[in-house]
Parts: C-alpha cells; structure tokens; sequence
C-alpha cells in the first residue's frame, strides 16, 4: 500500500499555517467562561457588538456570507489580520476571522482521507495478493443493543479495522482503553478477530465480560435466525415446517429477561432508551430462535442406561469447556494502566503481531497509543481515535503544573516540540466543543454557564475565597432559579450565605441578563475556533507518526459523521 499522498514537509507546513492562526487568536479560547464578567472578556478581546457575531454566524453557517463587509470597521481599523487589529489585537471583523477558522480546519486544510478512501486503498492493496475475505456469517444489528451513536461509531472502525488486520495479515487486535467492550465484542463476534481489552477499569472489564457473554448468546441466535429466514426464501414451507415455525415474542431464558439493555448499567439503559428501537420485536424474535428452537424429542434421564446418561454428562461438560474456550480466546478483557513504557508481552501471554486500536481513548492514553505503535515490533498497525483534550498534559506549560510524570501527550511530534508550542488547558477545552452541533442549534448550554459566570462576580464582590480551588459542580442541575442556584453554590463551597439576601442576589442576575448576549458571542467564537485546535493536535500526531522511518504508510481519517460523533477523526498507521 502506497504512503499517503501528504508527506512530512507538506504536514509540517500545513501545521505552521494553523500555528500562525492560532497565534492570532488562541487568547479568545483561552479566556475562562467563569471569568467572563469579572475579567471583562469581551471589551478585552472584541471591538464588535455581540449582535455582529451572532448575524454573522448563522450568515457563515447558511453560506450566506459571501459578500458580507463588517458592520463596525473605522479607518484606523482597516488593517487586520484573521480579523484582529494589528493595532490593538481585537476582533473587529468577525466574518474574516470565521472565513480564516474554515480555512484552518482539517476540511479547509485538506488533509484527511475519508473512509470509503481508506477502505478502497486497503482492498485494493488486499486483491493484490490475496482473495478477499469475509465477515463470520451475517452481518449483526449493532443498533440492537447499542444506541445510535455508539453504534455508528463501532460499525464505521471495526470495518476499518478488519481491513487493517487482514492488510497485515495478523488476528489479533489489542483495544486500548476498551470500556464497556462494545468495539472489541464487535471485532470477536462479526469479525472473528481475537480481541485483548485493556482497560484500567475493573468494573469495566467486569462488564466487558459479562457484556460480551450476553452478547455473544445474541450473536449465535443472530446467525440462526438469518439462516432460517434465507432457508425459508429458499423454498416453500411445508405443512410441517409451519407447524414448527418459531413465532416471534416468546420469552428467553434468564440472561434475556432484560434483553433490550443486553447487561447494561442503569445509566447504559437510560442512555438506551432515549433512543427509538424500531428492530425491538425482530430482536426479541431473533432471540426466541436460540432459545426455543425445535429439537427431537428429549428421553427422560430415568429412562436411560447408567452408559447413556455418562455419555450425556459427559458430552454437556465438553460443550460448556468449548464454549468457554472460544470465548476466551475472541475476546479476553483485562485491567491494566497502560502508558507508553508499558510492556504487553508482560499482558498477554499469547501475544502475536497484532493491530492496535482506541476508541475515543481520553487524554494521554491517545499519544501513548501512537507511542507504542512506534515502539513495539509486534503492532502491525494502529487506528487511534481521541477525545478529551483538555486532559492532554502538555511539556511546555509555563506553570509547569501538567507534566509532573515524565512523558506529556502534547506536543507529540519532534517538529512542534523544536518551536514549545503550547495550547493552554482553556484552549484544549474549547477543542472539545462540537461545531457542527452548535451550527444546527445544539451543544451550549447557555444558562448554566451565565449562572456560574454571575456567581464568580458575586463571590470576587463579598467572599475572598473567589479564586478557591474548591468547584461548584454540577449545581444548575437542580436549581429551581438562579437564587437557588447561588444558595447551593454557596453551601457547596461552604461559604456564609447570610451575607446575602435573596434580593442582592436576584439584583445581580437583573443587572448582568442583557449581557448575556456578550457571552453567547464570545462562546461561538470559541466554538468556532475549535477545529482549528483539535486541528493543531491531530496534524501533531499525524507529523509524528510521518517522522518515522519505518512506517509504510499514515493519514488522518475521517471515520464517522461529526453530527453523529463529534470526534470523529482516526490516526491510522502501518509499519512496511
């Protein structure tokens, strides 16, 4: 398989474009929504009305921009860069800074492959050499037993996956940071990949294990069913066969008394059941297939010889040790904190060359997945997807608080290393926001972030405590009002409340409300600002993985719809 098309040089350059951005306007995302009143963010950072911003937002979003001029721009403004004066670094032009933002986004840098790009590059590679192969049997309903998001999320890489896998010719796959184990079940189960969960979770590999159980019992009543339905498109049922036919809703056994959930938690199934399931009365036939399927008439033990109740015995103890065996080998969950000195010959006993995956791993665990790759001879390949950014550690913070444990997850590349670029934690936050959401109206939660933003000028007027490091928490959820919320506030940071009475503290929301305007704002300039830091981390990752000698091949990957799964980028690696 041929390298792709973007070589080192071109991803360096492209990463100096987004950093000459970034340069210009990292300050609006670092700047703290708490802190938003008692800093004065907007007049520091903004020479617009907020009004601007908000038109011209929904303009950018609808294409409607095109020949849009600034409503507020005077004579000694007129020179700017991405939108900022160069005179007083504010923004006073926020069309060009959103027409700048896409152009430093993955999209606007045209870097990434799509997946259909990479599927095809891998197949073609595959027929050169070898007949395709195939999935185990029919192909299973993922949304039968996870929610729509998490579904999308395990079909669109495990198909990558496998293609991966069978590339390199090799059968085992190790799934950092496995979770729950729906992307490792997945791989066991349609893939016939054997598959090594490494969580540092015990209650997660614990669930993992009874999950993939459950799920591996749906499996094989899946693969009856399908079976049956192409036998019966086959030919014409007889008399008998419809007197044997399996009607749908019969009952399962235990394990399936809950067969909507398949072993979830409670908030798994919460989770669950905010989503439609129009499959449900397929799945509960399905299911039926397994456990009530047709068999010759069964002789009572009573009636059997002392030879043929051995036989029996015997024969029941060798299904349920087959059974266990195979299941062991598909998929085997284990517990361990993993870093990138971590030794996996000393985790798994049977360790053969292998690919290496993440799913939305949090963090630092992404950059040591990337770390191993490069550092273990036995991992073929990787197809690593992060998430969390903001609890990346980064190696040039200047306050030298993120990187106390040796290795840090930002910067990665020896390129961005050289320049000690850093982000800032505010910054790596913002690049968790969902553009694409909060185009269609979603993802912000304006309130709640006014609310605390009040609180902190409320605490910096009449408690010295203010910058305390102790949080607020999840608060908002439960308040009735915003007085209500400034009293739990206040008792969770067990602070004096007689300090103020409900009147002072309602006057505080009266006099901020008709800035709240001001905050919306400045926080879809965050979240337009967004992709171009996650851009910033990816092409990171991508330009370390392009410094490497023995690499035969590495991109950035677009696996799933970003509505659907806002962090919805792979780095894909193979060695030669």
């Amino acid at each position: 398989m041929s390298s792709s098309s973007y070589c080192l040089t071109e991803i360096q350059r492209r990463i100096d474009e987004v950093k000459q951005f970034l340069s210009i306007t990292l300050n609006i995302a670092n700047a703290h929504t708490v802190e938003f009143y008692t800093q004065d963010a907007w007049n520091r950072f903004t020479a617009v009305p907020p009004q601007e911003v908000l038109s011209t937002f929904s303009s950018c979003n609808d294409g409607s921009d095109q020949q849009r001029e600034p409503q507020h721009r005077t004579k000694d403004q007129s020179k700017t860069t991405f939108g900022f004066c160069n005179e007083t670094d504010r923004l006073v032009d926020a069309c060009e800074l959103l027409r700048a933002a896409r152009a430093h986004s993955l999209p606007g840098l045209g870097v990434c492959m799509s997946r259909d790009e990479l599927l095809q590059a891998l197949r073609e590679s595959r027929a050169e050499s070898r007949a395709p192969a195939a999935a185990m049997g029919a192909e299973m309903e993922t949304d039968e037993f996870m929610n729509s998001k998490k579904s999308h999320e395990v079909q669109s890489m495990s198909e990558v996956v496998d293609c991966l896998a069978q590339h390199c010719g090799v059968k085992q796959v190790i799934d950092v940071g496995s979770g729950k184990g729906y992307l490792s079940s997945f791989l066991s189960l349609q893939y016939g990949l054997h598959v090594y969960g490494i969580d540092s979770s015990s209650s997660n590999t614990h669930g993992a294990q009874e999950r993939n159980r459950k799920l591996k019992k749906f499996s094989r009543a899946y693969q009856k069913h399908n079976k049956a339905v192409r036998a019966q498109g086959k030919a014409a049922h007889s008399p008998q066969e419809e007197s044997e036919e399996i009607k749908p809703g019969v009952e399962g056994d235990d394990d399936f008394s809950h067969v909507d959930g398949v072993g979830l938690s409670q908030e798994e199934e919460k989770e669950r059941d905010s989503e439609p399931n129009q499959e449900q009365d397929f799945f509960l036939s399905a299911l039926s297939v397994d456990v009530m399927q047709p068999s010759s008439p069964r002789v009572p033990s009573s009636q059997l010889t002392d030879e043929e109740r051995e036989r029996r015995k015997r024969e029941s103890l060798e299904r349920k040790a087959q059974n266990r065996t195979s299941t062991n080998e598909m998929f085997s969950p284990l517990t361990s904190y993993v870093t990138a000195e971590t030794e996996l010959r000393e985790l798994i006993d049977e360790l053969e060359d292998a690919v290496m995956v993440g799913l939305h791993t949090c963090g630092d665990l992404a950059p040591s997945t990337l770390r191993m790759f490069v550092a273990k001879p036995e991992l073929s390949a990787v197809c690593s997807v992060g998430c969390c950014y903001h609890l990346l550690s980064e190696e040039f913070d200047p306050a030298g608080q993120e990187c106390l444990h040796g290795v840090c997850g930002f910067p990665l590349s020896q390129y961005l290393r050289q320049g000690s670029w850093f982000c800032g934690r505010n910054a790596r936050m913002s690049a968790c926001l969902a553009l694409e959401r909060v185009s269609l109206g979603q993802g912000i939660q304006m309130e709640s972030l006014f609310y605390r933003a009040v609180l902190h000028v409320i605490l910096r007027d009449h408690y010295s405590s203010f910058k305390s490091e102790k949080r607020v928490g999840n608060v908002y959820s439960k308040a009735k009002s915003f007085v209500d919320y400034v009293h739990r506030a206040l008792l969770r940071l067990e602070l004096d409340e007689s300090k103020l009475s409900d009147k002072d503290i309602q006057d505080y929301h009266d006099t901020y409300k008709p800035r709240m305007g001001e905050m919306h704002a400045f926080n879809l300039l965050k979240v337009t600002l967004a992709p171009c830091i996650e851009g910033l981390i990816l092409l990171d990752r991508l330009c370390y993985l392009k410094e490497q000698e023995d690499l035969s091949f590495s991109a950035l990957v677009q696996l799933f719809d970003p509505l659907l799964s806002p962090r919805c980028y792979a780095v894909v690696g193979l060695k030669n």
